[in-house]
């Protein structure tokens, strides 16, 4: 990327992050901060986010816990009893944080819900080239699912997509379109800032 695309860029991306919300909003959103997700080992999966994948570790915080009173049902909707031994944050690129948290509770589930089950989730990372990245996965040993997918119709045209595990079994996926997608010739509202605009 040269430098001046480099300060277009981020001109746009100023542009857009101070246009004012709609009328009906939180008051001062600003945007996406963070996703939060337990895994079993909060150690190991910071180990992944960041000796793998390429995050950075910003901080870690922790335990939280109440004996007696109702406080972490209070504040986070779970078991009053359950302890969060440790919070560690990640930083994936330019995107929003990961937060992983490590929970002990009475009634915890230990099996991941699917992407077709209520509350069923995955993390997106966006990549500049998905081949490269697809064929760096395969070489840490992270399974994947078939692909890399280019989408070719709709308005996602322009986008690859492949989904790929954590080793405890999260679904995450990797996205490109460097191009742009079909969707941004008349958009709006882009998703994200690429540095060639869809032709």
């Amino acid at each position: 990327m040269t430098r001046s695309s480099f300060l277009l860029g981020a001109i746009a991306a100023l542009a857009i992050s101070s246009q004012p919300a709609s009328a009906d909003s939180i008051p001062g959103l600003r945007g996406h901060d963070h996703t939060g997700i337990t895994v079993p080992d909060v150690k190991a999966a910071t180990a992944f986010f960041t000796d793998v994948i390429g995050c950075s570790h910003a901080m870690s915080f922790g335990p939280f816990s109440d004996d007696k009173g109702t406080f972490m049902q209070d504040v986070v909707n779970v078991n009053p009893r359950a302890v969060i031994d440790e919070i560690s944050m990640v930083r994936c690129g330019y995107g929003s944080n990961i937060e992983l948290f490590q929970y002990e509770a009475p009634d915890q589930a230990k099996t991941l819900p699917k992407n077709s089950d209520i509350g069923g989730h995955h993390i997106a990372l966006y990549v500049d080239d998905i081949d490269k990245a697809a064929a760096y996965l395969k070489e840490k040993d992270v399974k994947t699912l078939q692909g890399p997918i280019p989408i070719k119709e709709g308005p996602a045209a322009g986008q690859s997509i492949l989904y790929f595990f954590t080793p405890w079994g999260q679904q995450m996926e990797l996205i490109s379109y460097p191009r742009g997608m079909a969707y941004e010739k008349d958009a709006k509202t882009l998703l994200w800032m690429t540095t060639e605009p869809m032709k």
